[in-house]
């Protein structure tokens, strides 16, 4: 071996020596939620911190869909568990949803956990924090994860310049953005909850939405069960998330073997990409007046999630993430 071989012989065991072990750049995530109506937002807000604390995403901020009063203080009292208590919240000051749980489950973390948010307006409105988080970040860095309804979306690509950034919203989404991930829509066509609520909202940010998209439709989430192992658990104690489904699950009979997870799969797709358990399917969600959506297998841009033959051992999986103890400081 001559010299010159030798040299680079060295150069590439050095390289080689030097990125082992090395983790990959984690995914920023913006989470956007109705937590509230439903609780799988919660198995989801569970599975986002598992992530972050593998180092696999790290959330810029949790923003709600909905506005009913203590929403803000909900997703605190998660953050905090997870110990990211100075996590930004926002909540829509605008027209928005204000539907919450008839479990009252909400009320419960509400007065068994530490938080310091009270009240809603003690945060940031959520399209302001959606334009102050996504000004400071680079350029194509962001991937924004929607489990509930796209009242934001809609209100943030309207948007106008403000003291955060001199673009709007649609350039701002454009300059910043890398996807959206959305538990949104019933394939190949139907009417779901998330989209049908604020159907005009759904309507405005679908069809202007200037990224891709990918959509966990209803179909996948309801053959998706979790939340029985966690309870099960006795190891774990002292959660919000095991509170949530050990008060939720035994109140309806369609239950009874874990809640449907339709969140959860959305927030998996964006930490660790569709290809293990999804194929993707291109077109475009159509959305009715009415919130009721069809997919037109002509469109450009949109995906849908088409679940491969191993849906329980994802359901194994999000079961194991749900169970994620916070990490230690």
């Amino acid at each position: 071996m001559n010299f010159k071989n030798l040299v680079t012989t060295l150069l590439l065991i050095l390289t080689f020596f030097c990125s082992y072990g090395q983790k990959k750049d984690a995914h920023k995530v913006i989470f956007d939620t109705d937590m509230g109506p439903d609780y799988d937002d919660v198995g989801a807000i569970a599975m986002l911190h598992a992530f972050a604390d593998q180092g696999e995403i790290e959330i810029l901020a949790t923003i709600a869909s909905t506005k009913y009063e203590g929403v803000a203080g909900v997703l605190n009292v998660l953050n905090t568990y997870f110990n990211r208590a100075e996590m930004p919240i926002g909540v829509p000051t605008s027209k928005a949803i204000e539907q919450k749980d008839w479990q009252h489950w909400t009320d419960t973390l509400l007065a068994n956990y530490p938080h310091k948010v009270v009240k809603n307006i003690e945060t940031p409105d959520a399209v302001s924090l959606y334009r102050k988080v996504l000004a400071a970040q680079p350029d194509a860095s962001v991937t924004i994860v929607t489990v509930g309804f796209l009242t934001n979306i809609s209100n943030l690509l309207q948007s106008k310049p403000d003291e955060f950034s001199p673009l709007t919203g649609v350039e701002l989404v454009k300059q910043k953005v890398v996807k959206l991930v959305s538990m949104a829509g019933k394939f190949p066509a139907g009417s779901e909850f998330n989209v049908n609520q604020d159907a005009s909202s759904s309507q405005y940010a679908i069809a202007n939405w200037p990224k891709p998209i990918i959509y966990s439709g209803f179909e996948i989430g309801e053959r998706i069960h979790t939340g029985v192992p966690l309870i099960e658990n006795k190891k774990i104690k002292n959660s919000p998330v095991k509170d949530v489904f050990a008060i939720s699950i035994p109140m309806a009979e369609e239950d009874k073997n874990g809640r449907m997870s339709w969140d959860q799969t959305a927030v998996y797709v964006a930490a660790l990409g569709h290809e293990k358990f999804f194929d993707l399917e291109e077109g475009k969600m159509v959305v009715a007046d009415d919130g009721s959506n069809t997919w037109d297998t002509s469109g450009k841009g949109q995906f849908r999630l088409v679940g491969k033959d191993n849906m329980m051992q994802i359901e194994k999986e999000i079961n194991k993430l749900m169970m994620h103890q916070p990490k230690e400081k």
